[in-house]
């Protein structure tokens, strides 16, 4: 990923956190794919992005001023708030099986 991409990166996680009150990070490794950072919002909202590696993934959180926990905790899965259109797309998700 070109140094711009951190760039951008860094942007989209800077104004998700200062659209919701701040935020804290989760990132997960995917394999080849590289890693998925969720972002929780202090509001109780959460988004995700994709890095290439977990490398880039916490020097993005780091530079966009973003905490990194290590793991899901009890606390930051109970600040979560999943919208209509999650439930829903979920619900299809288990008809369709």
């Amino acid at each position: 990923m070109a140094e711009g991409s951190v760039t951008t990166l860094t942007s989209e996680i800077k104004s998700f956190a200062a659209g919701h009150g701040g935020a804290k990070a989760v990132i997960e490794y995917v394999g080849k794919r590289g890693a998925r950072i969720v972002l929780v919002g202090e509001d109780g909202e959460w988004s995700d992005q994709f890095a290439p590696d977990t490398g880039v993934a916490r020097e993005a959180c780091d530079h966009a001023g973003v905490q990194v926990e290590n793991e899901w905790e009890r606390e930051l899965l109970e600040q979560m708030r999943p919208s209509n259109d999650l439930w829903r797309s979920m619900s299809r998700r288990s008809m369709a099986r």
